[in-house]
């Protein structure tokens, strides 16, 4: 049977995904993961206005887990977010704005996964698209 190493939480955006392949070829993970792609990635999974969405990733995780004896969870967020827009509730959105919310997003998705897979290591990261 095949090793899996870990599972990606990533979000849909086209933009993205190069990117996102390429950061986990540098990690040399390349066919060594199980994926998992929705709008907002973290912010997707842990926002009120995507309620619906988290027992789905937490469903697929479960599987993922079972299947492959995945051990690790990367979740991979990213610059510029369509979906940090859409829960923003402040009129004004900044850098810094977007920042707030990605990693109140990186909080919650933790604080979820301790209590269903408390074994589970789970690493962030923000990818921009400059580099």
């Amino acid at each position: 049977m095949k090793k899996y190493e870990a599972m990606v939480l990533s979000c849909i955006d086209p933009r993205f995904q190069q990117k996102v392949f390429k950061y986990l070829k540098t990690k040399k993970l390349t066919g060594k993961y199980s994926s998992f792609t929705i709008a907002g990635a973290a912010i997707g999974v842990t926002h009120k206005k995507f309620k619906k969405w988290q027992s789905t990733f937490l469903d697929n995780l479960s599987t993922s887990i079972k299947l492959h004896n995945i051990k690790k969870l990367i979740v991979i967020n990213h610059s510029d977010c369509g979906a940090a827009k859409i829960v923003n509730c402040k009129k004004e959105f900044n850098h810094s704005i977007e920042n707030k919310i990605h990693k109140e997003s990186f909080k919650k998705i933790k604080k979820i996964l301790s209590k269903k897979f408390p074994n589970l290591k789970v690493n962030f990261k923000i990818l921009s698209l400059k580099g």
